[in-house]
């Protein structure tokens, strides 16, 4: 058998090699860097002649990539890996190349990078929920393959200035959205600080730039203040003999300060906490000790105390966190941590892995337990979209953290309810749960759990979940548990209508359904409409999505009752070839307005907008059958269509060929000022928008309150209007409202 053709590999040692061998070594002296050296000439090799955006050499960005995962401490094989991520993508190289030259385990790294690599977030939302699956599953394999990847996404933020402004915003809001948060929740708290500060600098560049300008001012104002508090910690743990302390202050990273601005409704002129202190130290005992020091120096702030040391977080960050009244009645944050907990609160997963060759992969990544959890949930999760919702929940969420009654420790998200708790423990608890004890006092199900409250459930046989626990709980698994019961019960209900009305049709045949599912003649309609079973076919009548006559009419029927039943389906064929028109048609004959939007290719159908979620076009939207009301439009993103039953989901489409406008509500937390309301009205009129109502009120510390209705062509035509509302100096935030936001 003839081999794979082998790329030659170059001999020349350029400057960058030895500065990458170079930084390995300094963590790793041990390190056989042959491997990273041939990988950095077979990746030289095959990339010659290509050029990035910038116009500079393309090989420039797997080295940069390399020395970031350099700085990790990884082992060789992901430093070679890192080289040689884009090889299979962009080159002549292919997989099995890689595998000769570098062998299976570098091989699958990069085929796992690769397929990243071709995973695109701004599609259609089931195919990006088809899309978190892969990367999931990819990271569930060898964390590796995430971590080059991010390194790859890290380099490709510090140089997207030389991308289009359209690019540069679609690519840090996917960073934003989806790499930042992975960044964060493998504790990765370097790179996730510079991934958002990054995506804030290109998806929103004028407030990126004005609070850079902003920042650097005040912390100039500042420095004094903030070289007196460091001089009065280090003097208070040096005078109590803490000599191997280090103490520093950090200014925080902009993106923190503008989601604080924005989550508060805040003046920059109104944060006070740009800086954040740190105290390194060398023991455990001493973190505590020190803690107990700075609380005798400054007053603490109540609640805002935090253990992770006792309950680290689960992306194994550890450090102490308070929150204290200092010099000038200023308050003042602190973090006190190891060395050992700093560097794996920069570095997260990393820190763990060291840098041994041979370490056993699988055994570090089980140790991520919300990773496994995604994992084997997701077998229970047929719906895509349902799927990228557990990832989203996983992925993006604070945690606290609870006690069982013996004394076992579990995480949950922030707003989490004594339901969630039920359903973590088993799904028949959670199924039965009524309420439940917390530190030893009745609570309710909406009763929203603290960190460190211990939870005992209570529960009853008669009870019985229903669609508005969806609404108490948080956690995926709770989620994806009470939607699988209820929608076993409307799938059984379903089955119960379709037979009815399927048996009522027969019987003006005398026919009788049981004997022809004995027969296997109904078995014949399962197989004509592409089912699974007999179950489906009863249950698509149920829901309205095949009519009775259409299912007779694809059926062997006995020849006297066929020929009757052909001739009545003679009459209304033309009616029934299309049956999700006539159902669609025929259901919304009570609605007043024509929209444009198609379904399958319908055209021009009488809709109506949800409420709920008030799409415009531009939005992922999908159709709902109603009973009686016809298509209900809602966007993808809508919760409610989460906790509705998939079978009436119907994929549908805007027209873009008819112009419309629809109404969208935008609330706007600005400065009281005199003239603002004027300079508002005036850009949304620039943008050639129309107000059709407007509320204007104050909010309890002293900010005017906006909301306005606005008439809209589609979302691009929003987010300018939105865009020109937040340039508007004393405009804090600007955003669309729906519904559930209210």
């Amino acid at each position: 058998m003839s081999k794979t053709p082998i790329i030659p590999l170059v001999s020349s040692k350029p400057k960058e090699l030895a500065d990458l061998i170079s930084c390995v070594k300094q963590y790793n002296p041990e390190a056989d860097t042959s491997l990273i050296e041939k990988a950095y000439l077979f990746s030289e090799e095959v990339h010659k002649g290509q050029k990035r955006s910038s116009g500079e050499s393309y090989f420039h960005h797997p080295i940069e990539v390399a020395f970031i995962i350099a700085e990790l401490r990884l082992d060789t094989v992901t430093v070679a890996t890192a080289l040689l991520h884009d090889t299979v993508e962009d080159t002549v190289a292919t997989l099995p190349q890689i595998e000769e030259q570098f062998g299976p385990e570098i091989a699958a790294l990069v085929d796992g990078v690769t397929k990243i690599s071709q995973i695109s977030f701004q599609t259609s939302e089931e195919k990006q929920a088809e899309n978190f699956r892969k990367m999931v599953f990819a990271m569930a394999k060898d964390l590796r393959v995430i971590l080059v990847k991010l390194a790859d996404r890290t380099h490709n933020m510090r140089t997207l200035q030389h991308l289009r402004p359209d690019k540069q915003a679609r690519i840090a809001q996917e960073t934003l959205d989806i790499y930042a948060p992975l960044a964060n929740r493998l504790g990765l708290s370097a790179m996730k600080r510079e991934l958002e500060d990054l995506s804030l600098r290109y998806s929103k560049p004028e407030i990126y730039y004005k609070l850079v300008s902003q920042v650097s001012k005040k912390l100039k104002e500042r420095d004094q203040y903030t070289n007196d508090v460091l001089a009065m910690i280090e003097g208070a743990l040096q005078e109590h003999g803490y000599h191997n302390s280090n103490v520093t202050g950090r200014p925080k990273h902009f993106y923190s300060i503008h989601k604080k601005m924005e989550k508060r409704n805040l003046t920059f002129e109104q944060v006070y906490d740009l800086t954040g202190f740190r105290i390194v130290l060398g023991t455990v005992e001493q973190c505590y000790g020190a803690l107990g020091l700075i609380h005798s120096l400054w007053t603490p702030v109540p609640g805002r105390f935090k253990d992770y040391i006792a309950i680290p977080k689960a992306n194994f960050y550890q450090s102490l966190h308070t929150t204290v009244v200092g010099p000038g009645g200023e308050k003042i944050e602190i973090q006190i941590r190891t060395q050992q907990m700093h560097e794996t609160a920069e570095r997260g997963i990393a820190a763990h892995w060291a840098y041994k060759e041979g370490k056993n992969i699988s055994a570090e990544t089980s140790k991520f337990s919300w990773l496994n959890r995604l994992v084997e949930w997701n077998k229970d999760l047929q719906d895509p979209n349902e799927f990228l919702e557990t990832v989203k929940l996983d992925l993006f969420s604070e945690d606290v953290y609870i006690f069982t009654p013996k004394g076992k420790v579990i995480e949950f998200p922030q707003g989490a309810t004594p339901l969630d708790f039920a359903y973590t423990i088993h799904t028949d608890l959670g199924h039965h749960c009524i309420g439940a004890k917390v530190n030893g006092r009745m609570v309710s199900l909406k009763y929203k759990l603290k960190s460190g409250d211990t939870v005992e459930v209570l529960t009853s046989p008669n009870q019985t979940p229903h669609k508005d626990w969806l609404k108490l709980v948080k956690t995926s698994r709770a989620k994806s548990k009470i939607r699988q019961f209820i929608k076993v019960q409307e799938h059984e209900r379903s089955m119960a209508t379709g037979e009815m009305l399927l048996e009522k049709e027969l019987k003006k045949e005398d026919l009788k359904l049981k004997s022809l599912i004995k027969e296997g003649i109904i078995q014949k309609g399962v197989e004509a409409f592409s089912l699974k079973s007999v179950d489906d076919l009863l249950s698509a009548i149920g829901y309205g999505k095949l009519s009775p006559k259409k299912v007779m009419s694809r059926l062997p029927l006995p020849s006297k009752e066929k020929e009757v039943a052909e001739a009545k389906e003679t009459k209304e064929l033309k009616e029934t070839k299309r049956p999700l028109q006539k159902i669609v048609e025929e259901a919304s004959k009570k609605s007043t307005t024509r929209q444009v939007v198609k379904v399958k290719g319908i055209e021009d159908l009488l809709v109506h907008f949800a409420r709920c979620c008030s799409p415009v076009p531009g939005d992922s939207v999908v159709g709902f059958i109603t009973r009686g009301r016809g298509i209900s439009v809602h966007t993808r993103k809508c919760p409610k269509i989460f906790d509705s039953d998939p079978h009436r989901l119907i994929d549908i489409e805007w027209d873009t060929t008819t112009a419309t406008e629809r109404a969208v509500k935008i609330r706007v937390i600005c400065e009281d000022r005199p003239g603002l309301l004027a300079d508002m009205s005036g850009v949304i009129k620039d943008q050639d928008a129309n107000i059709t109502r407007a509320q204007i009120g104050t909010t309890k510390d002293k900010k005017a309150l906006c909301l306005f209705s606005i008439s809209i062509k589609n979302l691009n035509h929003l987010s300018k209007i939105i865009s020109a509302i937040e340039g508007i100096s004393g405009v804090l935030r600007a955003e669309r409202v729906q519904k559930k936001d209210r």
